[in-house]
């Protein structure tokens, strides 16, 4: 019998947790940097380099790689000869480890939790609890598998009942354009095939926490009619041109993976899960001689990049902006800003504007005449840091609130990550305001051009507080303009049309 001690288990959640905050799959940055040489859409190779600058930069500075660190899920297959110390539940040993890990002094990372999710939703503050799956196996060991995974990439999970004799490729083709961009793409898309619905989400899941494999499946060729598959959605996903943070490009997903599980005869229940270009995951194994020690990644393997921000772009004061001035940009347009902006999200759009329709005056310190605002929940700064790091969260989300707030107030414009849904693009249309993006997983990198921040407004609200930000040189895209003409519209079109035109010469 292995004895397995409560610290071990503790102590290595945790410290796979800090690890995978700021350390890259070395297999990702791979993947990602090969993606980057071929890609020939400008605007997808810019937000591809931006990611991989910001990757180097956590891994040499160790801070997060996005400012969304995520739900923590847990895959722990434990051995049936393994004995526990005792005391504690299993579930209190995990959480005591995200907690330690997410309250870690040195590289704090954001609490996005929230319990009573029907009703006050309060943030629990650390971070817990994980979701946590377990499974009895042979053996006397405990083996681990970890991630963090961004709300914005897991609001996008799709699951359909298919028929049998339906495609499982054609359904994913169908389904991934209706999934946005809000799962910061390029990344890895999860399948689960079979078993029940519940087993084939769960099959999702777990089949993210494989290493990026594509380009070797690709060189030997398939095996079996799994790998005849990965490799069929994976050319076909590609296909679509949605490209890096959905601007058009070539590519769209770096690997697919497929795990299933006997079903029944009149199913076939599919689920489909992305990673994120912030794709976080650990394994570890405990064998009773202590905690698990991960190996830090060779920075060797990350490329260095000479990314300037500067090329081609247009610097832009943002206290000195009009609506004249914004009604000439166009999408696709790339900016520096420097000056003033406002943060908010969820929580503080839907309070702002219960106040504005209550007649209410707005808190001390929030003038949003000729404003923007940037849809961002921030890391706590540690050290020297005015904030920790502060990329984009998904723009769509806001979309219900953005009429109402543009018709009450004087804002200019908005910024975030990913496309506006019809009813955004309406509202930014009707009142001229223009809507911005930032790339998602370029969070430390955006934090540096933050120079100074406060809270002006619902300090209540955690991570989801109105901020002030003082900013030099933020590198965005300009995504809807005034007009209501949107980059992930025409951006896709145009790759998707090149990718065929290309496919069609190649046939001939």
């Amino acid at each position: 019998m292995t004895l397995i001690r409560n610290e071990d288990l503790i102590a290595s959640v945790a410290d796979a947790l800090q690890f995978i905050s700021y350390y890259h799959p070395p297999d990702f940055i791979a993947a990602l940097h090969a993606a980057w040489r071929r890609e020939q859409s400008p605007a997808a190779r810019d937000a591809m380099a931006q990611i991989l600058v910001n990757s180097r930069l956590c891994a040499e500075g160790k801070r997060p790689i996005c400012q969304d660190t995520g739900i923590v899920t847990v895959f722990l297959d434990i051995g049936m000869a393994v004995r526990w110390e005792g005391g504690r539940s299993l579930a209190e040993l995990v959480n005591e480890g995200v907690r330690r890990a997410y309250l870690l002094p040195d590289n704090v990372l954001r609490a996005s939790i929230l319990d009573d999710p029907l009703g006050a939703r309060r943030n629990t503050g650390d971070n817990t609890p994980a979701v946590i799956h377990t499974r009895l196996v042979p053996g006397d060991r405990v083996d681990v598998r970890l991630a963090a995974k961004g709300g914005g990439s897991e609001n996008k999970a799709r699951l359909a009942m298919l028929n049998p004799s339906d495609s499982l490729a054609d359904w994913v083709v169908e389904t991934l354009p209706g999934m946005g961009a809000g799962w910061c793409p390029p990344g890895m898309l999860g399948i689960g095939v079979g078993g029940t619905a519940e087993q084939a989400m769960v099959l999702a899941k777990e089949s993210l926490m494989d290493a990026i494999d594509m380009h070797e499946l690709r060189e030997r060729g398939p095996r079996n009619r799994k790998e005849e598959l990965r490799l069929e959605i994976f050319e076909r996903a590609n296909e679509l041109g949605i490209g890096a943070q959905g601007l058009g490009g070539l590519t769209t997903v770096l690997d697919v993976k497929i795990l299933d599980y006997p079903t029944h005869a009149a199913s076939l229940p599919v689920a489909m899960i992305p990673n994120c270009a912030a794709t976080r995951h650990a394994h570890f194994t405990l064998d009773g001689d202590g905690p698990a020690e991960l190996t830090p990644p060779n920075l060797a393997q990350w490329p260095e990049l000479d990314w300037d921000p500067g090329a081609g772009s247009h610097r832009v004061n943002l206290d000195q902006l009009t609506r004249e001035d914004i009604a000439g940009w166009r999408p696709g347009e790339t900016l520096l800003l420097s000056g003033t902006l406002l943060t908010g999200r969820d929580a503080a759009h839907k309070r702002l504007l219960a106040m504005l329709e209550a007649g209410e005056a707005l808190p001390p310190g929030i003038d949003l005449d000729n404003k923007f605002i940037y849809y961002v929940g921030p890391v706590d700064p540690v050290r020297d840091e005015v904030i920790g790091p502060a990329g984009p969260t998904t723009a769509t989300r806001m979309d219900k609130f953005t009429d109402g707030l543009l018709a009450r107030t004087g804002i200019l414009g908005m910024i975030g990550k990913a496309e506006r849904g019809p009813m955004g693009i309406a509202a930014i249309r009707r009142h001229g305001a223009v809507y911005l993006i930032a790339v998602g997983g370029a969070a430390f990198l955006v934090s540096r051009a933050i120079r100074a921040a406060r809270v002006v407004a619902f300090g209540d609200l955690g991570m989801e507080a109105i901020h002030e930000f003082e900013v030099e040189d933020m590198p965005v895209t300009v995504a809807v303009d005034s007009q209501g003409e949107s980059v992930h519209q025409s951006g896709p079109a145009l790759w998707r049309g090149r990718i065929a035109e290309e496919r069609a010469i190649e046939v001939n």
